[in-house]
């Protein structure tokens, strides 16, 4: 495994950092949401501290509510004093500034510890973070840090790069989470806001370096690219080895759901280093980029001249959907995202015409 030190923290941190949002589970009863195999998640999160990893990043709602508290099981018998704890503030529940202390009250109990390494403010946007500006946000963390709830601050985010910009301008934070990885690097807070945030000294831990999954299972024609490489890497490979080579990113998540993937990122990542890919090397992980770009289905460009539909309709983020699922070959992606378009009564099935 290899460490990189984490900012002004004074902290060295692993690379690989394990997300618990996809933790192993069990069959479903009818109607419910699969529970977490306890037995099985704590015996990932142990076997990958034991192989080096050393960030553990959590959330008040991963897992319906399940994964802090387990979470916190896998952290017993010694293995919470081996590694860097987050967890996050659900900005969206605080409607008065006294939920904030509420909230990480209530997250240390269900973790079972007296204080987090890390306390993020959780999937901010410019209007969230407002709202938490209205709260006093500062006072809340510095209050946390003084009384040894927290050690150190930090964020995670989804918005544009002026929206990250500004945030990161707001407070002194300690890092920032952001989503990032080669498809991604003009989306939300882009390369140039990860590289903004370098120049200010927040360090990087990256979220969703696999697109949730889809970049270590690509389609037949971009796998088959892949393999005619001389690198002869894994797609989980060049997914995790183009965002470790940016040395702004100090941890790279991985939200693992086998033992099989802790055993494969362990090996992948004794290799992961800043400003370890060739020029050759990055202009192949173009070629990728610009190969799932061309697997689009419908050409819209989401101008929304077709908006507002006379029936209700969202015709631009129905292509998107489509178009998703059509670039990863994925139609389980599709009929995922698809029942929010119709939960969202704003379907296909409402056409009459067009």
């Amino acid at each position: 495994m290899n460490y990189v030190p984490f900012g002004k923290t004074g902290e060295n941190v692993s690379r690989l950092g394990f997300g618990t949002m996809r933790l192993p589970v069990l069959p479903a009863k009818p109607g419910e949401a699969a529970p977490v195999d306890e037995q099985e998640a704590i015996k990932m999160i142990r076997s990958a501290i034991d192989g080096g990893v050393s960030y553990i990043d959590t959330a008040y709602i991963y897992h319906n509510g399940t994964s802090e508290t387990i979470t916190g099981n896998a952290l017993k018998n010694g293995y919470r004093e081996k590694v860097l704890l987050t967890t996050k503030l659900p900005v969206w529940l605080v409607e008065e500034e006294k939920q904030m202390d509420e909230l990480l009250d209530e997250q240390l109990k269900r973790l079972d510890v007296p204080y987090l390494d890390f306390y993020l403010l959780h999937s901010l946007s410019l209007d969230s973070f407002r709202k938490m500006q209205s709260f006093n946000y500062k006072k809340f963390l510095e209050r946390a840090l003084k009384d040894g709830r927290i050690r150190h601050t930090g964020f995670s985010f989804h918005d544009d790069k002026n929206a990250f910009k500004e945030i990161i301008d707001d407070y002194d934070w300690d890092m920032a989470q952001i989503q990032f990885n080669y498809l991604d690097v003009d989306a939300q807070a882009t390369v140039e806001g990860l590289k903004y945030a370098g120049e200010k000294q927040v360090p990087i831990v990256v979220m969703e370096p696999l697109r949730g999954g889809v970049l270590a299972n690509p389609p037949k024609q971009i796998a088959e690219m892949m393999s005619s490489n001389a690198r002869k890497y894994s797609p989980a490979e060049w997914a995790f080895h183009f965002v470790g080579n940016f040395s702004e990113v100090a941890t790279i998540l991985s939200g693992m759901s086998t033992q099989e993937q802790v055993d494969d990122n362990l090996r992948i990542f004794k290799s992961v280093k800043s400003n370890s890919l060739s020029q050759e090397d990055l202009k192949f992980v173009e070629e990728l980029k610009a190969a799932y770009q061309r697997r689009t289905a419908i050409a819209c460009t989401n101008c929304k001249y077709c908006q507002p539909c006379p029936q209700g309709v969202a015709i631009p983020r129905i292509f998107e959907v489509f178009n998703e699922a059509y670039k990863f070959e994925s139609t389980e992606r599709l009929r995922w995202h698809y029942k929010s378009i119709v939960k969202d009564k704003q379907d296909a099935s409402l056409c009459v015409e067009c």
